[in-house]
């Protein structure tokens, strides 16, 4: 399929499909067709068998600087909350089956902050800032940037965040826990594909099990998570790629997964 604001690939033997956000004129800003786009391509490496990860990124330069404020400035509150929003991407992004990995540059702010929280894993460069900088234009975050944020540094380092409006550095954010690794600019979509690589090697049964446990368990009472993280654990045993990879095991070979 042919976007306008993104592009795509998928990399061979690796199984890595890579979504890189092309609006270089206004610093990838998300706007309403790039959310649709991005969507879109998702759905399109979860339907492909050739692809077992996905990166997003926005190039050597930028993630993204945020939402596209002048498609926003004359929106009315009733068009607003009609939106095709960022959470209904990110809920998209959390209930794919396959990892996600956020490689980040330079500015990733307000909207941009929120589409690289909505991926599994986060890899930033260096010279990389992020936050939630919405207080600064009036309003406030409304795409993850509350929740999701809150969930992965802890309540009083994200009101510091929202309320001040003011960005980070890539060392801090990793204080904090709000990216996994930080690397040379140099390095990013090495890095990358190199931990990309290390997920799509696996049996997509596992990893899709294994990221539905994990987000689903990790709100709510331990009893509740208990079920669900043995659920899936059981469910596993149901799959050809469980006995592929027993087997493989005891038979000291590499596994040769099928996905079902």
């Amino acid at each position: 399929m042919a976007y306008s604001t993104i592009l795509t690939e998928v990399k061979e033997p690796e199984r890595v499909g890579i979504i890189t956000l092309n609006r270089p004129e206004v610093r990838n800003a998300i706007d309403y067709v790039l959310r649709q786009e991005v969507y879109q391509a998702i759905t399109e490496f979860e339907n492909n068998p050739a692809v077992g990860a996905i990166i997003i990124t926005g190039g050597p330069k930028v993630f993204s600087a945020g939402a596209d404020i002048a498609a926003m400035v004359k929106q009315t509150a009733q068009e607003t909350f009609n939106r095709v929003s960022l959470w209904e991407l990110a809920n998209k992004m959390t209930k794919s089956r396959k990892p996600i990995i956020a490689a980040i540059a330079g500015f990733a702010l307000g909207g941009g902050c929120e589409l690289a929280m909505a991926c599994d894993v986060r890899i930033a460069t260096e010279n990389t800032k992020m936050g939630q900088t919405e207080i600064n234009i009036g309003i406030i975050p409304g795409g993850g940037g509350l929740s999701r944020l809150t969930r992965l540094v802890g309540m009083g380092k994200a009101k510091e965040l929202v309320l001040t409006g003011k960005p980070i550095s890539a060392d801090e954010a990793l204080q904090i826990n709000l990216i996994n690794k930080v690397v040379p600019e140099d390095k990013l979509m090495e890095e990358a594909m190199k931990m990309a690589g290390s997920m799509s090697k696996h049996s997509p049964v596992a990893l899709g099990l294994a990221k539905y446990a994990l987000e689903n368990a990790a709100n709510v009472d331990i009893f509740t998570a208990e079920s669900i993280e043995n659920s899936c654990f059981s469910l596993a045993f149901a799959s050809n790629d469980q006995k592929e990879g027993m087997m493989a095991f005891l038979e000291k070979r590499k596994p040769e997964y099928q996905g079902k």
